[in-house]
């Protein structure tokens, strides 16, 4: 089982139609079916379940199809980190973020290294905590930037941002007049739209706790358009880290206070896999320049219109 076959045989997963793999293939038909028959033999299982028209890949398929995929990204990731090795400082930078404040902390980073290191690229990918750190452990993502609370045994981590916890709600919504917070006892009762990550869920239950309310929790999600998208028609209100101020007409976002809470993003690695001279590299510049983020005239406009919680905030 080589790496062709295994390109080939990710194709023919995702077309699940010879004919249509074997032209994106640039190749003919006959010795694309009988290299998947071959793989299937060398396996000794069967990968599709061939149809008159169509296939579909058995549970053998599905997961070799999910290996083959990590395979082929980590193939491709290495033959730029060793190709990066002439010529200075070069090569990829691969970041999971999740939503919320951390892209545009990310945006800002890879702003002021690319002024020292032009010849670096950078690939982002963005899910919820748990689908970025899945990435990291897998070696498919370099270095991430999650909410905590994370894994402090195989994970090693820097504090690089925090903001407040908001009510988004659509203009029309009853509660959406006022000023720019809104108490959290007065989103009791009403339809919440939340993240989905389970310890997040089971963090806001505390937290309506304290106010003597209970959450009606109708619809989780990690991804904020579709955060944007729910509220934007009045669904719900939803309950989300606040991102960096983006203005919309359609939308009204409030501080939650009384009790307020905060969110802590931190760039994390994993411990047992000693980084590259890269991500050394860039890992230091995060650090130095953390400091030093409000001083950053590149960003003054935006950064003018964030609101930073006090020190003294809970996190959830």
């Amino acid at each position: 089982m080589d790496l062709r076959t295994l390109r080939y045989f990710t194709v023919v997963a995702e077309e699940l139609n010879i004919t249509h793999a074997a032209e994106r293939l640039c190749m003919s038909q006959p010795p694309l079916s009988n290299q998947m028959k071959a793989l299937e033999e060398e396996l000794g299982t069967k990968l599709f379940i061939r149809g008159k028209r169509q296939l579909q890949l058995t549970d053998a398929g599905r997961l070799l199809l999910l290996r083959a995929t990590q395979i082929l990204d980590m193939t491709e990731k290495a033959q730029h980190e060793v190709m990066s090795l002439e010529g200075g400082m070069s090569g990829t930078i691969n970041l999971g973020i999740v939503e919320g404040r951390a892209p545009f902390l990310t945006a800002r980073w890879i702003a002021g290294f690319k002024e020292e290191f032009p010849n670096v690229k950078y690939s982002m990918w963005n899910g919820s905590s748990d689908d970025v750190l899945d990435r990291l452990r897998q070696g498919l993502v370099d270095l991430a930037v999650i909410a905590a609370p994370y894994d402090t045994e195989h994970l090693e981590g820097i504090t690089v941002g925090r903001g407040p916890w908001v009510a988004i709600m659509s203009r029309s919504n009853e509660l959406a007049g006022g000023s720019d917070t809104i108490p959290l006892k007065s989103l009791a009762g009403k339809p919440l739209i939340v993240p989905s990550r389970p310890s997040r869920i089971d963090a806001i239950r505390a937290w309506f706790a304290e106010a003597d309310a209970e959450p009606n929790i109708i619809c989780t999600l990690s991804n904020y358009l579709d955060a944007v998208a729910m509220s934007e028609l009045d669904i719900g209100i939803t309950i989300f880290p606040r991102t960096t101020y983006t203005p919309n007409d359609l939308l009204v976002t409030k501080i939650i206070t009384g009790p307020a809470r905060q969110i802590e993003y931190v760039l994390v690695r994993m411990k047992n896999r000693e980084p590259s001279d890269l991500m050394t590299e860039f890992i230091n510049y995060v650090r130095d320049t953390e400091d030093t983020t409000a001083a950053d005239p590149g960003f003054s406009e935006i950064l003018k219109n964030e609101y930073v919680p006090p020190e003294d905030t809970p996190y959830l």
